[in-house]
């Protein structure tokens, strides 16, 4: 208690030290400090975060999906020089390649060396470093090893090329190709091929073709080989089934609608088919020998 004739207690100097934190008073320059602080935080897990996500698309590009450049025009108009897909590498892992799809697969040595392109990496290794990143991530161009073709003819088709009216065809079914190159002024479509060929494609093995017959090297080009221009299908990367890149030529790669032709495959008999067809007969004939006894 004070009394009226004294006077009221003033504050000091030191008793700004014991006042809380929201109080007016407090001085302001812990904020910009915490904002400094996240700050210096940010940029020093930045590298960190980069590496993790270079990390996952490797990992990613291994195992499950890889963009891949389009290095040169061989499938063209289907697909133009600098566009990207995307390539499922897990399908052929499941299911055995089919007729009609696109595929990237890494070239035989006699294709390697006749490639339809040849990289250049740049001769500085740091520069050399960051262009095959961007190639394992599809945004510079490949390897002169890597190629994309149309699958034609699977293990044990009769693919030939050509019937009377210049068509190709695979068990004696012609193909009607509406994805071959059409000149962009006249609108003309090439030929099927220029070279005519007569074959049976071995058991694992595939007859590849581009779009742009003109401008493909592909099996026709190494008939001479000794696996008649055909690619051994553990050589498949993976299968194209998308366009990613420009924005606005996106859509999927389906397979054309010749492909599934009746009887197209009707030179191809299933081991699983011929598994069941002897089954049959065997059980019937142990259903016999119950009865008897």
């Amino acid at each position: 208690m004070t009394s009226p004739d004294e006077p009221e207690p003033t504050t000091t100097a030191s008793d700004d030290a014991t006042l809380g934190p929201d109080d007016a008073s407090r001085p302001s320059e812990e904020m910009p400090k915490q904002h400094r602080r996240r700050r210096t935080s940010f940029w020093r897990e930045l590298p960190f975060l980069i590496l993790i996500a270079l990390v996952l698309a490797l990992l990613i590009k291994t195992f499950l999906v890889q963009a891949f450049y389009i290095p040169s025009g061989s499938m063209q108009n289907t697909l133009s020089i600098g566009d990207r897909v995307l390539v499922n590498k897990l399908i052929y892992r499941i299911r055995d390649v089919h007729r009609g799809e696109i595929v990237v697969f890494k070239g035989p040595s006699s294709w390697q060396d006749n490639p339809e392109f040849v990289a250049n990496p740049p001769s500085n290794p740091i520069a050399r470093f960051f262009h095959n990143i961007g190639s394992a991530l599809g945004v510079a161009a490949p390897s002169s090893k890597d190629f994309i073709k149309r699958v034609i003819g699977v293990g044990g088709d009769h693919v030939v090329c050509c019937d009377t009216q210049g068509r190709v065809t695979v068990n004696g079914h012609p193909l009607s190709e509406p994805y071959l190159y059409r000149d962009p002024v006249t609108h003309k479509m090439v030929s099927p091929s220029e070279t005519n060929f007569d074959i049976t494609v071995p058991k694992g093995r595939l007859w590849v073709m581009g779009d742009h017959r003109n401008e493909s090297a592909d099996s026709r080009v190494h008939l001479s080989d000794g696996d008649s221009g055909t690619i051994p299908t553990g050589n498949v990367i993976g299968r194209a089934f998308v366009r990613v890149w420009p924005p606005g030529d996106w859509g999927t790669l389906p397979v054309p609608s010749t492909f599934h032709q009746k009887g197209l495959a009707a030179g191809v008999v299933n081991p699983l088919t011929l598994g069941f067809a002897g089954a049959v007969p065997l059980t019937l004939a142990r259903r016999r020998r119950r009865r008897r006894r």
